[in-house]
């Protein structure tokens, strides 16, 4: 993305504008980005949509009785006087603010680093539209091929998206880097005389166009999903094993990386909040947190307040080994950060995920007499305070260790607290659908509310 002036010197232009206007402190994050999307439904393109855009965010700080006062301001128009503008606002906003002791720049130790993580691939821009047209096409027709009972479909879609981001703070830091990610997803609708219609999905994710699945596998993929749903029923209220695939398992850790990040913690709406150090998982849960992943698509190598991203170990054989944190929610819990802050305010993990065990999926499941095999998990039934968890669900039962018959307006419901002590398989199948991945793993008793 061509540009009159580079990253850098429109960072180190409003950094002076803030510091001029009153900053006592300033970081300044400049983001650039372009993307492609096509969608094909059944043979004929449904949109292509090509896009740009630019941002750039200044936050300030600015001295108070008690602690420095902070605020932000945005822009997408880079022009001097409009940035210049921007950075004032930002310090006019800052001195109607509340003074915050924990508020400010970090104390040093700004990632001084800059290691390859493979976040994109040259070769892959500019964009070629006629690939990506021809990947939805790919995935809508092995679909279709796959068996006459794939009627329909919700379209099969292409992205390609590239950003680069540049940081910079008053204390002397700058860094930069570029990214891309690329999506081919299939949606495929099943029918068959008898029964309700059934819809799936699949879809594959990765930093370059090459290292996708093969379009034509996709779309195989979801018809096989949407098929396996035909004749779908309820089953009656039980207490049962609980089996997660790969699809939903990250789920639960994105619910306990949520749970454990420090502004839940200090704020005291979390059920983990004062268990750092203890026990509150299986002794077979290990969950890793690494922004450092080469190729990951949680991958950065500096976080959002320039820190130097690192791995770190959320839960290290069932205990509770660190939070997710960033400077401000450190200094609240008088602990570190943890390189886990992101451009806007908040922590969040990197690339986070849980250890792979052994077992096979199919061993899982035939080590299951009876139970659930959940494949798509539905609704937001979570309290994070007392770790309440009830969410709809959709799957496959388990009868006699094999899957017997697809299922659907169930509910499965336990206290999340628990389903981690009670995970007592987990497969050797750990898949990357994103930032967030899980092998298949079984809870050893959840309430499956049917008819």
């Amino acid at each position: 993305m061509a540009s009159a002036e580079s990253s850098r010197d429109v960072v180190a232009f409003a950094l002076a504008r803030a510091r001029a206007a009153g900053a006592y402190q300033a970081e300044v994050a400049l983001s650039r980005g372009e993307a492609f999307d096509a969608r094909v439904r059944t043979n004929e393109i449904d949109f292509v949509k090509q896009s740009r855009e630019q941002s750039l965010g200044v936050r300030v700080y600015v001295g108070g009785r008690g602690g420095l006062s902070a605020a932000a301001a945005r822009t997408s128009d880079l022009s001097r006087d409009v940035v210049a503008r921007t950075a004032a606002d930002a310090v006019a906003l800052a001195r109607a603010t509340v003074p915050d002791a924990c508020a400010g720049l970090p104390d040093g130790g700004f990632a001084t680093d800059a290691p390859d993580l493979e976040l994109f691939a040259p070769g892959d821009r500019p964009f070629e539209p006629d690939s990506r047209i021809a990947a939805a096409r790919a995935m809508e027709g092995a679909a279709h091929a796959f068996d006459p009972r794939i009627s329909d479909s919700e379209g099969s879609q292409a992205h390609s998206g590239f950003g680069e981001i540049a940081y910079g703070n008053s204390a002397g830091f700058f860094g930069e880097y570029a990214s891309a990610r690329h999506t081919i997803f299939a949606e495929s609708l099943a029918k068959s005389d008898g029964v309700a219609m059934q819809r799936d999905a699949w879809y594959s994710s990765a930093r370059s166009w090459g290292a996708l699945d093969s379009a034509a596998s996709v779309g195989r993929r979801a018809a096989e999903r949407a098929l396996r749903r035909l004749g779908a029923r309820r089953v009656p209220t039980c207490e049962v094993p609980v089996v997660f695939d790969p699809t939903t398992a990250p789920s639960l850790l994105r619910q306990l990386a949520g749970c454990a990040s420090g502004y839940a913690i200090y704020r005291g709406a979390s059920f983990l909040a004062g268990r750092l150090g203890q026990t509150i998982a299986s002794p077979a849960v290990t969950i890793v947190d690494d922004a450092r992943l080469r190729g990951g698509l949680g991958s950065r190598p500096f976080d959002g307040d320039g820190l130097p991203t690192r791995r770190n170990v959320l839960v290290d054989r069932g205990r509770l080994a660190s939070y997710v944190l960033d400077t401000y929610a450190a200094r609240k819990l008088g602990l570190r950060s943890t390189g886990n802050a992101v451009r806007g305010g908040g922590a969040s993990p990197g690339n986070l995920w849980l250890e792979p065990g052994a077992k096979t999926p199919e061993e899982i499941i035939a080590s299951t007499p009876r139970g659930l095999y959940v494949t798509d998990l539905i609704g937001q039934g979570f309290n994070p305070v007392t770790g309440d968890y009830s969410r709809g669900a959709t799957g496959m039962w388990i009868e006699n260790g094999e899957l017997a018959f697809p299922v659907e307006e169930i509910t499965i419901a336990s206290n999340f607290g628990q389903m981690l002590r009670d995970i007592d398989a987990i497969g050797s199948d750990l898949i990357w659908f994103g930032a967030t991945a899980a092998p298949t793993l079984r809870v050893a008793r959840m309430t499956v509310a049917g008819s």
